[in-house]
């Protein structure tokens, strides 16, 4: 998983390479596909119940979910980067938000507030604590800067497959929920809404925005409990 992850955060680093405006979202894909390619892995997205892409690029007011397309990015926007990998049967996973050239303090603010709120969840896992502790540490940092927790979507334990239990929602109250042992692996991800937290699905049935249209931004690290605590496995 350490190997998995390691290539994960070089499609991540590739990709924040390539963000510049004019640069489509399928270019993105590409730059994620070529990084598996050289590296012997494969795509944990791409086929996932028909999902067509090795990325997820979530534009603006897109939480999580979007498609790559022909859209280009242009200066101001923000975009979510989701993308896993596969090595010898095992998963990587993890996402990050960043901004196209100069973008409005807010948008920065919510995109640090979210980071922030990973950091704060991560920090939690150690043994014999309780996924209520890690939810509470998310949900406290993101309200107290004024932003909303998304509910709809949440985190998950992961292994020789993309998502497996538990559940590892970004709200939550101390001491509840199932007590976190060395050896678990979860990948935490909070999605973080610049107004309220009520989301919708697209046609397509894969893009989820914002029912108001307030940007959204997404952090994720898969993380290993160890008995010396948190190991995060997606960094380079």
């Amino acid at each position: 998983m350490r190997r998995a992850g390691r290539v994960v955060a070089e499609m991540h680093e590739r990709i924040r390479q390539a963000l510049h405006p004019g640069v489509t979202l399928l270019d993105l894909d590409e730059v994620g596909r070529e990084v598996l390619a050289r590296r012997g892995a494969r795509s944990n997205f791409l086929g996932y119940h028909g999902y067509p892409a090795v990325i997820c690029a979530s534009l603006n007011d897109v939480v999580v979910h979007g498609i790559p397309g022909h859209q280009a990015l242009a200066e101001g926007d923000i975009v979510s980067i989701d993308c896993g990998a596969i090595i010898d049967g095992y998963h990587g996973d993890a996402a990050f938000t960043a901004g196209v050239g100069g973008i409005d303090a807010e948008s920065q603010r919510l995109i640090d507030v979210t980071r922030a709120a990973l950091d704060a969840g991560i920090a939690e896992l150690v043994p014999g604590s309780r996924l209520g502790d890690l939810g509470a540490a998310v949900q406290e940092t993101v309200e107290r800067a004024g932003f909303s927790v998304v509910r709809d979507y949440v985190g998950h334990g992961i292994g020789t497959a993309m998502h497996e239990p538990p559940d590892v929602p970004n709200y939550g109250r101390r001491g509840k929920g199932k007590r976190v042992s060395a050896g678990d692996v979860l990948a935490v991800e909070p999605m973080v809404c610049a107004g309220g937290s009520r989301t919708a699905v697209l046609e397509d049935g894969w893009t989820v925005v914002t029912v108001d249209g307030s940007r959204a931004a997404h952090w994720e690290h898969t993380i290993a409990v160890t008995d010396d605590g948190p190991e995060i496995l997606t960094l380079p």
